[in-house]
């Protein structure tokens, strides 16, 4: 991976952990709200951490640990924007655009752990 797309990556996930963040803000103070969002924080703000592990790797191995564990992430932040909609908690219409950042991150550390184990073989 290119240094400038990586640097792009990181950006992305800083940004879209800081979007996580906004959400948490938007939601109401009830409790059941506050457990939900911050479930949604841990897993949302840990995708760049995870990405950032992985432009850090020492063998492409680490390397692909580390964006399948930001895969996971991604899935388990995507879990809770379903929760949070679902429980009628934010519309879907104000999750929207951070649902989709979320499958296309998906879809490019997927694509680059797949390239990567291809090319390591």
């Amino acid at each position: 991976m290119s240094s400038e797309i990586a640097e792009k990556l990181k950006q992305r996930t800083k940004q879209f952990a800081l979007r996580v963040l906004k959400v948490y803000l938007a939601l109401p103070k009830r409790t059941d709200a506050q457990v939900l969002g911050k479930q949604m924080i841990r897993s949302g703000t840990s995708v760049g951490a995870q990405y950032r592990e992985a432009t850090r790797a020492r063998s492409a191995a680490e390397f692909t640990s580390k964006l399948e564990s930001a895969q996971q992430e991604l899935e388990e932040t995507s879990y809770w924007f379903e929760l949070i909609t679902e429980h009628g908690l934010l519309p879907e219409s104000r999750l929207r655009k951070l649902v989709n950042e979320a499958r296309e991150l998906q879809a490019i550390f997927a694509a680059s752990a797949k390239t990567t184990k291809r090319n390591s073989r």
